[in-house]
């Protein structure tokens, strides 16, 4: 049986630490500048804002990668927040705010490039969407105002993201072979925010329940 030589575990070793103290001089350089949280978050939104330019311009694989873009920053400055102190109860609110905010612009903009098609079945999809990505939200704050976790269900906001992510970057013309995939996902979202709000108000009642049965009787 064949064995590794022992310089290369040190190697190994030697890149881990090497990786790891690199991670952390950025971490640290990151901490000790101005950036703060709330502008990622800002940056986040001009990203969004530009995706939804590009699709008004029917310029979908650029608005794909916008949006992604704009996605990936509202997902670091959470991450930022924690790992630099910098948080902030209003920076929280904010991010929490621009995140439904940009949700909406982008699947606006797509509403109106189905209008423009004629395609209103895809724009009453795309209203849903709209509707229940904003209830999918609301149904966990509201129980975490209750005390209740609701992380529940399928539609999550990362997993939105994907899938209009997918439909941007294989619309109609945007390029990546001969595909159309907006509507597709838009009809996708539509269904599986509906299904992801009742699966949290299902979750929130019977935890309502089960919390009400275990409590002392007097």
């Amino acid at each position: 049986m064949s064995t590794a030589p022992p310089g290369d575990g040190r190697r190994r070793g030697g890149d881990a630490r090497a990786r790891g103290e690199l991670s952390e001089t950025v971490r640290n350089k990151l901490i000790d500048s101005r950036l703060t949280p709330n502008a990622i978050s800002l940056t986040g939104l001009v990203g969004n804002l530009i995706a939804a330019v590009l699709v008004w311009q029917e310029y979908f694989f650029l608005a794909g990668i916008a949006f992604i873009l704009g996605s990936v920053m509202d997902t670091l400055d959470g991450r930022y927040s924690r790992m630099s102190g910098k948080g902030t109860p209003f920076g929280a609110f904010l991010d929490s705010t621009l995140d439904r905010v940009e949700e909406g612009i982008v699947l606006t903009a797509v509403a109106w490039y189905f209008s423009t098609q004629g395609d209103d079945v895809a724009v009453a999809a795309v209203v849903v969407a709209v509707l229940f990505s904003l209830m999918v939200s609301y149904t966990r704050a509201r129980a975490e105002a209750l005390g209740i976790e609701c992380k529940v269900g399928i539609a999550s906001r990362a997993i939105r993201v994907v899938i209009l992510s997918i439909g941007l970057l294989f619309a109609k013309g945007a390029g990546i072979g001969d595909f159309e995939l907006l509507a597709p996902a838009v009809y996708v979202l539509a269904v599986l925010t509906v299904f992801t709000t009742f699966q949290r108000i299902f979750h929130v009642r019977r935890q309502m329940i089960a919390i009400a049965r275990s409590a002392p009787s007097v």
